[in-house]
């Protein structure tokens, strides 16, 4: 249930299914809907890095033995870079280690996909001005009452009260790698180049670590406060991973060489 879609091109709507913030849908979830958490089982959950940051920093583990213990990691995908899903109790139910009869239990840290449901996002491009515009669509399921309680929302109120806007900023970034690789078509990446996706979106710890303890500051211009927000600040880190992973794997100058 990844309802961010970022620029997929096997993303297709019609028109008339298309919402921009400032249309309007009703639903409500809560312990009163019959259906509550009816959506935490039975369902795919892929992890975007920034997810995966929230969840191992609020259960306080690392990114290595949250991955170990809560993830499943699959390739094969189009974009030619490997996916985190969330690992779900093999019960045949596929239930999310995370729910409990009272709801979501790291729900100030729930990841995107969960956040923004009932609505999916996506983007297309603009042939007049060649610039991506989100929006946004209802995804109905059949299990679900939400649709049936009478609070009304605008798509931007959602967004708000649902706390999106990092983790759109930031899955915005990372569709930007997807979609590199879409472009790059059948040429496949290398065993080490995957490695080093791994490292930089899903394992800051350690890209931190080759950050400060390799020559690699000696190659690049960083200013001695980009160096010290890197070194502290893990959201601010992830951004860089995103700049560097474009660098890396595709030669785009969004960092600069020193002389």
């Amino acid at each position: 249930m990844n309802q961010d879609m970022g620029s997929d091109p096997r993303m297709s709507l019609k028109m008339t299914d298309r919402m921009s913030r400032e249309d309007c849908f009703q639903f409500y979830c809560g312990p009163s809907v019959p259906c509550f958490t009816e959506c935490c089982r039975k369902l795919d959950l892929a992890l975007t890095p920034y997810d995966v940051l929230r969840l191992y920093t609020r259960l306080d583990k690392s990114p290595s033995e949250f991955l170990e213990d809560y993830t499943v990691i699959k390739a094969g995908s189009r974009h030619g870079f490997p996916e985190v899903f969330l690992k779900m109790d093999v019960d045949g139910e596929k239930l999310c280690p995370f729910v409990s009869k009272n709801g979501c239990t790291v729900y100030e840290d729930r990841p995107g996909a969960c956040r923004i449901y009932p609505l999916g996002r996506a983007s297309s491009k603009n042939r007049s001005t060649d610039l991506n515009e989100e929006f946004y669509f209802v995804v109905r399921e059949p299990h679900c009452r939400g649709f049936e309680q009478t609070k009304n929302w605008l798509v931007d109120e959602w967004l708000s009260d649902q706390d999106l806007e990092q983790y759109n900023r930031l899955n915005d970034q990372l569709m930007e790698l997807y979609m590199l690789g879409f472009r790059r078509g059948s040429a496949q990446f290398s065993t080490q180049q995957l490695q080093m996706f791994m490292m930089a979106c899903y394992n800051l710890k350690k890209f931190r670590e080759f950050i400060f303890r390799s020559s690699f500051l000696t190659k690049f211009e960083l200013s001695s406060e980009d160096i010290e927000l890197i070194r502290e600040n893990d959201v601010i880190l992830l951004e860089f991973s995103f700049r560097w992973l474009k660098f890396a794997l595709f030669g785009i100058p969004a960092l600069k060489l020193k002389s």
